[in-house]
């Protein structure tokens, strides 16, 4: 089958199409002919392995694990042993290392059968960015009817699940985001909408229950500015492109960590593992037409990945880029 692989850290000129040997499902996994996959700010920090740090997690000279992405979208092929949710045939999503390839092996338990009505394309989008978003509202924020949140980076791959998922939930939502995408996020639900270029939403004068900052690019000060006394912060990385640094956005999140125990605010960092029960949740959301996966750009085909991820990291594209495999 074909992949996109790296053997070295670099630009999207070190990804490669290349033929690697099908996957065979163990106990427990599904074989997925993969129909679409979706980029993230994930697979490019990997791919340059940025910042330093998180070599130590991702392999300090190469990656561990040479396929590039997480996000898929398609149709199981087989299934293994003591696999009883999913047969040959279902079209599903999910999310595993690996998946910008024709095939992969992944866990049941981190796929699910694929909303009603969407195209593998939109399907794929979900994974990572709606389970991120689904986590970070629902089980850290507690976000409830009536309450401010306030999404920063609003319409980036998370912040538009971010957006529509604290509509589910009553929020009223203030979206911040660049003049281009006002009327996206507005269309997406958002009570208010903060251009970036023109205004300062950390000196706006409104307290919020909740700050989902997707974008590391305020200090701790700016964004507990924004907060209600006891509101909650949710940090989660993001960042943008501009080599490779020590700590990039896990600057703030260790600074976040180190200060949460002296502060009356609840300054968060989290890591969305993959879950197929919430692939369940987001799928009721989107079957009861709560949230709409919104794709920015479609690629025609797997060997198109490299200038996938170099339009996500440096075109600063708003919500999700997908590619047809």
């Amino acid at each position: 089958m074909k992949v996109i692989a790296q053997d070295r850290y670099g630009s999207p000129d070190v990804l490669e199409l290349k033929e690697f040997d099908r996957p065979v499902p163990a106990a427990g996994e599904v074989l997925v002919r993969v129909r679409a996959v979706s980029v993230n700010a994930y697979d490019w920090h990997l791919m340059r392995g940025d910042p330093y740090l998180a070599r130590l997690s991702f392999g300090v000279r190469r990656p561990r694990t040479p396929v590039r992405g997480r996000d898929f979208a398609g149709r199981v092929e087989a299934v293994g042993a003591d696999v009883k949710r999913l047969r040959p045939g279902d079209e599903v999503f999910g999310e595993t290392d690996g998946a910008f390839a024709q095939y992969v092996a992944a866990p049941q338990d981190m796929v699910a059968v694929k909303p009603a009505g969407l195209s593998f394309e939109q399907a794929a989008a979900l994974p990572l960015a709606g389970n991120t978003a689904l986590i970070g509202l629902r089980d850290l924020g507690c976000v409830t009817a009536g309450q401010r949140v306030l999404v920063n980076g609003a319409s980036g791959g998370v912040g538009t699940f971010a957006v529509q998922i604290a509509k589910a939930y009553g929020a009223e939502v203030t979206a911040v985001c660049s003049t281009r995408n006002a009327d996206l996020v507005r269309s997406l639900g958002a009570d208010h909408v903060i251009d970036y270029t023109r205004d300062d939403f950390t000196r706006a004068g409104t307290r919020h229950d909740v700050v989902f900052d997707l974008v590391a690019n305020r200090t701790l000060t700016d964004l507990r500015r924004a907060l209600t006394p006891a509101g909650t912060l949710l940090l989660s990385g993001g960042g943008v492109s501009g080599g490779v640094s020590l700590l990039g956005p896990m600057r703030l999140i260790l600074k976040g960590q180190a200060l949460s125990r002296f502060v009356g605010q609840r300054l968060l960092t989290f890591f969305a593992a993959p879950s197929g029960a919430n692939l369940a949740v987001l799928r009721e959301f989107v079957e009861s037409g709560k949230v709409t996966p919104v794709v920015d750009r479609t690629y025609g085909s797997l060997g198109e990945v490299p200038e996938a991820i170099r339009y996500v990291e440096v075109e600063h594209a708003r919500a999700k880029v997908v590619v047809t495999v």
